[in-house]
């Protein structure tokens, strides 16, 4: 046995039990916008523009996301501060829905009907805002920036008002199979994948470029069971030398942590659901994290290096804004959501509407505060149609090499020849 083997074990042994312990605790009518006669301006007045969303705070979800919405919410707080957008501040209405489809119905009923929002902005979860997309789109109420990567969000003939904010994860596991293909020495590839759409979307995505029989094996997780022993036992009987994952946080370092325990090397590479390192170095712990990150690959499609001008910008505004939280991937999240809905509020007009807000975002203007612009069109409602790639190294995430461009069909990955969006006017968009 090496002495990196017997290391692995020993941390692992601390590690895993701890995750078990973590993963427990934590997946209408309205006004009229003055001077406009026409559209739905509902949850718009004089001053004001409301908007809310569904996400964990509380239940198994919220360890790894409930950062997301104070982020967005400190956002709003420091437009709101510079007056706004078109004279206008935005109140963001949170609501907790555990991470349970049921609850999700519920809450977004009293956001369309008893708040009277303009837009639902940036709900969290796939089996949980599946459960309302229907019913968004049946009140033409903008459904804005799911927090998923599902293909399902992007289906504009069938839900026009409905818009994508992460990179799906087909594209996802089509950039990470073609970076281990071009960059890494592996010789035999396997998955472990959520039992959802995230997993068999994962998948397809992986296969598009492997090949249908380019997994040796697949395993599948349910959020239910705090326990991957098998899984990751199978992948290592199989001989596989780079593994996938499309994992939430908790359970990627679950997977890490657990082949660690039994002795098992190999690379990983892992969708962006599951793959910001301060997440989980705040799973695994900081003398663990380090040694068993190294080398770590994710997709990632925001900016988060250090030197970054949108990053030190979030910084200063979470210092200021957001009561001192920890500063993570979560947190530039939310924060990019919140300045891509500025954006499109800014350019819906003086006096929005909800079909002007959708307009806004269909004419291809707005661009949002990432590595690439968003794709949005009249025809495509998904969001980022490429990703970067992400190496751990010395405990340090960043971007290595080329931004991949593709889609969710069978198109090629090819290097991303265009800019990063530039950061401009101190973070607060223009019409």
């Amino acid at each position: 046995m090496s002495l990196t083997t017997r290391r692995l074990r020993a941390v692992a042994v601390l590690a895993v039990p701890a995750l078990a312990l973590g993963l427990t605790a934590c997946s209408v009518p309205g006004s009229t916008a003055s001077g406009d006669e026409e559209g739905d301006a509902t949850g718009v007045t004089d001053s004001t523009v409301t908007v809310g969303t569904h996400t964990p705070l509380t239940g198994p979800a919220a360890a790894g996301y409930s950062s997301i919405s104070a982020a967005a919410t400190a956002y709003f707080d420091y437009l709101n501060e510079q007056g706004g957008i078109n004279g206008r501040t935005i109140e963001y209405v949170v609501k907790d829905d555990g991470y349970n489809p049921a609850n999700t119905q519920t809450v977004v009923r009293e956001l369309v009907q008893e708040d009277e929002v303009f837009a639902v902005l940036n709900g969290l979860g796939t089996p949980t805002h599946s459960a309302v997309l229907d019913y968004l789109d049946q009140n033409e109420v903008p459904d804005l920036f799911v927090a998923s990567g599902s293909t399902s969000w992007d289906q504009p003939e069938e839900y026009p008002w409905t818009f994508a904010f992460n990179a799906d994860y087909v594209v996802e596991g089509k950039a990470l199979a073609h970076y281990a293909q071009e960059e890494l020495d592996g010789t035999t590839y396997c998955v472990l994948g959520q039992d959802d759409d995230f997993g068999e979307e994962f998948q397809q995505g992986l296969e598009a470029v492997l090949g249908a029989d380019g997994l040796a094996s697949v395993q599948t997780y349910s959020v239910s069971n705090q326990d991957v022993t098998a899984q990751i036992g199978a992948m290592q009987a199989a001989g596989c030398d780079t593994n996938f994952l499309a994992t939430v946080n908790g359970f990627t370092a679950l997977a890490l942590g657990t082949a660690a325990q039994l002795g098992y090397q190999a690379r990983w590479l892992s969708s962006s659901s599951g793959g910001d390192y301060p997440t989980l170095a705040g799973f695994l712990g900081d003398d663990v994290a380090p040694l068993l990150l190294e080398g770590f690959v994710s997709t990632n499609y925001l900016s988060f290096s250090p030197a970054d001008p949108w990053v030190t910008h979030f910084r200063d505004v979470n210092d200021q804004y957001n009561d001192g939280a920890p500063f993570d991937g979560n947190t530039v999240y939310g924060m990019s959501v919140a300045y891509t809905f500025a954006e499109a509020l800014a350019r819906a007009g003086e006096d929005p509407t909800r079909e002007s807000l959708v307009e806004a975002l269909q004419s291809g203007d707005v661009v949002g505060a990432g590595i690439m612009p968003l794709a949005f069109a009249a025809d495509d409602h998904s969001a980022y149609d490429g990703v970067g790639i992400t190496v751990v190294a010395d405990g340090v995430q960043d971007y290595v090499g080329p931004v991949y461009a593709t889609d969710s069909a069978d198109g090629p990955v090819e290097d991303f020849t265009g800019e990063a969006v530039p950061f401009e006017n101190e973070g607060i968009p223009q019409p």
